[in-house]
């Protein structure tokens, strides 16, 4: 698979990592800076175990915030989540290196801070947490022997000191404008993979990337957050959402677990198409429906993937297809929606999801020209006339217009809003096949009009 690596949108704009050991405060750090609640902030040592990155803006300059794991040199756990700290400290071009005012300058802080000084970055000493008093354990820090910006990112207090302190650093916008080989308006498929916990989500990304920025893990919930990776591959971008699996909700716990289970709506939500990733040696569950439920939900397009196609025997192929037409019943656009046989781990069957996704994209987008649409419609009327109304009133089809896309959603003009479901589902089957709207869904809204003429 011929993947090239990812690369930034715009190559000018300078990378801003904030490092520091667990539980001191970078996501809250993180959100503020960004604007929006991205990272999960919880009182639990080690919630952001991957790495968050955003493009951020302040007074007309741009630049890239990345968020990281907990930097403890001496932990015997999560090793690879230490990696990703160190990573995000080898790319990045400025260090915001965070503390914890509360806590005191700890050896282990000590010991982090003399390993990022060996960047030879421009480095920022946050002291966090200085509101109610904080402010007096700054003389712990004072002994490491540069300038101290202290801050508290809950409370929001010198956050804007801070920024203003970083703006010389930053790149104006309109100047990455004229660097970027990217058009502003060009359109990057946003596809966020979906599935119950341990399923595969990260390793497939880490598969689509060929690079481990994904942490992978055999333990369910290794991806709490919502993570965004942008890849380019062939000439094109796209935008991968990974998730947290979504668990029942009987097994959800309450805090860092149910916020994630929210991110991933959230992450559906602003996506375009879902990746459903099933687990082909347990077969389709009941969780997997309630998943499929979701995305129907959220009108979003769907490539439907099944996982451990390398230790899959035909057999229980067959039965898995089986099992889908009982559990997904209520996917309309199943109706021709390949089912796509995929080995996350070795990279069986993965190329071609980056097709897959521009074309359901380009589905998903996609605006038929009036003219065409009621030519459609006409000959649709003639062959196969909407019954009369339960009262024996005829009904009367006038027209039909695409008002938008990203779920294509058509108005159908008529003298009664009383057209059974039935017809309704004829005519969407009907556009499906006519212009290929396999694995997107479909809007139909009906809209009553007075006229003395019509189609039928």
């Amino acid at each position: 698979m011929n993947i090239e690596q990812p690369i930034p949108a715009v190559a000018s704009r300078p990378v801003i990592a904030i490092i520091g050991r667990p539980n001191v405060g970078k996501s809250t750090l993180f959100n503020k800076l960004f604007g929006k609640r991205k990272a999960i902030v919880h009182d639990m040592p080690g919630v952001t175990r991957d790495r968050n990155q955003v493009t951020c803006s302040y007074r007309g300059r741009g630049f890239t915030l990345i968020d990281t794991g907990g930097l403890d040199l001496h932990s015997n756990e999560a090793i690879a989540f230490q990696a990703q700290s160190k990573k995000a400290v080898a790319e990045a071009d400025i260090l915001l290196f965070l503390m914890d005012a509360r806590e005191g300058l700890t050896p282990a802080d000590e010991e982090a801070y003399a390993f990022v000084r060996k960047s030879g970055k421009p480095l920022y000493l946050i002291i966090n947490k200085t509101e109610g008093g904080g402010s007096r354990q700054l003389n712990d820090f004072y002994r490491l022997g540069a300038t101290l910006y202290p801050i508290s990112a809950e409370h929001n207090h010198g956050i804007s000191d801070l920024l203003d302190t970083l703006y010389p650093h930053l790149v104006a916008e309109e100047e990455e404008a004229g660097e970027t080989q990217y058009s502003a308006s060009q359109q990057i498929p946003k596809v966020v993979v979906l599935g119950r916990p341990n399923v595969g989500k990260s390793t497939l990304i880490n598969t689509l990337l060929r690079e481990d920025r994904l942490v992978t893990s055999d333990m369910p919930g290794t991806t709490r957050d919502a993570i965004d990776t942008e890849v380019l591959y062939e000439g094109r971008r796209y935008l991968f959402i990974d998730t947290a699996g979504i668990r029942k909700k009987g097994k959800v716990v309450y805090g860092v677990e149910q916020y994630s289970v929210g991110r991933s709506k959230e992450a559906l939500n602003r996506a375009d198409i879902a990746l459903l990733l099933l687990d082909g040696v347990e077969g389709v569950t009941e969780q997997d429906t309630k998943i499929a439920g979701m995305i129907v939900g959220a009108n979003r397009g769907l490539i439907l993937l099944v996982n451990k196609a390398d230790i899959l025997p035909e057999e229980k192929r067959e039965a898995l297809e089986s099992q889908m037409d009982r559990y997904f019943p209520f996917l309309k656009f199943m109706k021709r929606l390949e089912i796509n046989y995929i080995s996350a781990r070795t990279g069986e069957g993965v190329a071609p999801i980056f097709q897959k996704a521009q074309t359901i994209y380009e589905r998903f987008h996609a605006r038929i020209s009036t003219g065409d649409l009621n030519r459609f419609f006409e000959k649709l009327i003639a062959s196969h006339p909407p019954p009369a109304t339960r009262a024996g009133k005829r009904t009367r089809l006038y027209y039909i217009t695409q008002a938008l896309t990203g779920p294509p959603t058509f108005i159908l003009f008529s003298n009664t809003l009383e057209i059974s479901d039935a017809y309704l589902q004829y005519i969407e089957n009907r556009l499906r096949e006519k212009f290929g709207f396999a694995g997107v869904p479909i809007r139909m809204k009906l809209r009553e009009k007075s006229s003395r003429t019509g189609i039928s």
